[in-house]
């Protein structure tokens, strides 16, 4: 950054960047680092949040036989149509988090990462390919793709037109 800011006064900041092969916002985001982060003091709970009396009821409405097998979306639509508002579906979703119980209910199930299989000839004649491709640039000959992808002419190969 010294050589940009060295030229910079006489060709302008834009054509020292373009002559030395450095990006603008890189020479500008290191002029003016990010300020450090402000202490994180924790957050202040909001006025109108539930209170633990009111997160216990929730919980234990949750937890009650009848709806212990319920998403809380059925159980906030189920206790509307019995004209009853605790929480919404999100805060329900909230308080369960809070105690730990949200989260797949069944064990997913993860497939195992299997090597790729790779060919490897130390010899002559120690690896062969049968696919082939035919080119009209090359009549009589064929191109093998080969071992890692090199194509390899095989030349006196006589292939019919289809």
């Amino acid at each position: 950054m010294a050589a940009v800011d060295a030229v910079a006064p006489d060709l302008g900041a834009t054509q020292a960047c373009r002559a030395l092969g450095i990006s603008r916002a890189t020479l500008y985001r290191r002029r003016r680092p990010p300020a450090p982060p402000a202490s994180s003091s924790p957050r202040p709970r909001p006025p109108r949040a539930l209170s633990d009396a009111e997160r216990q009821a929730v919980r234990a409405v949750l937890h009650a036989p009848r709806f212990v097998d319920l998403a809380p979306a059925e159980v906030v639509a189920t206790l509307l149509d019995e004209g009853t508002y605790l929480a919404s579906e999100r805060t329900m979703y909230r308080i369960l988090a809070d105690a730990g119980q949200t989260g797949e209910r069944r064990n997913q199930l993860t497939h195992p990462r299997h090597a790729r299989p790779e060919l490897l000839a130390t010899q002559p004649n120690e690896l062969w390919s049968w696919d082939i491709e035919r080119h009209e640039a090359l009549f009589d000959r064929a191109v093998m793709k080969g071992h890692r992808r090199r194509p390899v002419a095989a030349g006196r190969l006589k292939l019919r037109a289809a």
